[in-house]
């Protein structure tokens, strides 16, 4: 999955605006004289998982058209604290009325992915895939599930318009599973994948009982299963179906989940709880 750069110039203009206000960096404006040239390096002050380079860069250069931008990495490289990601050359009151927009792309998505790289990591003894959820900033969600993915994870739906999920909620107005399942079919394309969110072993035997029966069922999710539970329901289904466990996943559980054999993982904290990676913009005279 590679960026499109008409969507990362949509997303960095807006963000840019956001922070100019009026069109003005009033302090730079003040402080620094035209034509003042520097040298800035990009550099990694945590150990972590890099990503968000197209729309860091992208920020210096709309601020410093002229710019001279070198990147030493790319995303998906893991970092060193200490390691030299980039070097930004040009006029520093551009490169100042870009520093903390274009840090602040680096430092989110590094962020999502080191702690996708994490979960990956700790599940990888196993068949289990991680994934992420629809539980994103809102305008940042293509760049956030791009991180997903450069720290090794898996990306999910990236809208509802992708793949049709039957929720607790839908089942509630549908009235009953059959009935959520039956119009999910008949109302949608023989392209269209289902998947339906289930929060019990019953749950699981009334899907396994459509299935059965008239097919159309492709991936069920296990919501807030117990171990037991979930181990049990991954064994019912023997195959016949893809299977995803989601609720509450962390770290210190993610691994006695992927043992059960189920087949992804989806985990909301990868979007939207990742701690920011401690990135910095040092300055040297050019």
């Amino acid at each position: 999955m590679e960026l499109s750069p008409i969507l990362v110039e949509k997303i960095v203009r807006a963000a840019l605006e956001e922070d100019l206000g009026h069109g003005h960096d009033i302090t730079t404006k003040a402080i620094v004289a035209r034509g003042t040239n520097v040298r800035c390096v990009l550099r990694a002050r945590k150990d972590g998982v890099l990503a968000g380079l197209a729309p860091c860069m992208l920020t210096f250069a709309l601020c410093v058209p002229d710019a001279q931008l070198e990147l030493e990495v790319n995303d998906g490289a893991l970092l060193k604290e200490g390691q030299s990601i980039a070097t930004i050359s040009g006029e520093a009151s551009g490169i100042l009325t870009a520093e903390r927009t274009g840090l602040n792309f680096l430092i989110h998505l590094s962020g999502i992915a080191t702690m996708t790289r994490r979960y990956v990591d700790a599940v990888r003894d196993t068949s289990a895939k991680i994934c992420d959820t629809r539980k994103t900033l809102p305008g940042l969600r293509t760049l956030q599930k791009y991180a997903v993915r450069k720290g090794g994870g898996h990306n999910h739906r990236f809208g509802l318009d992708d793949a049709i999920l039957i929720k607790d909620n839908h089942i509630a107005v549908a009235g009953s599973i059959e009935t959520a399942l039956r119009l999910a079919r008949q109302n949608s394309g023989h392209m269209v994948r289902v998947e339906i969110e289930v929060d019990s072993l019953a749950q699981l035997d009334e899907v396994l009982a459509f299935q059965k029966k008239n097919g159309g069922v492709d991936v069920v999710m296990f919501d807030n299963f117990a171990l037991p539970d979930l181990k049990k329901a991954v064994k019912k289904v023997d195959g016949v179906l893809v299977t995803e466990a989601s609720g509450g996943v962390t770290l210190e559980t993610v691994k006695a989940i992927a043992e059960t054999g189920v087949d992804y993982i989806s985990v909301g904290a990868l979007t939207h709880s990742a701690p920011a990676l401690d990135i910095g913009l040092d300055f040297e005279t050019a």
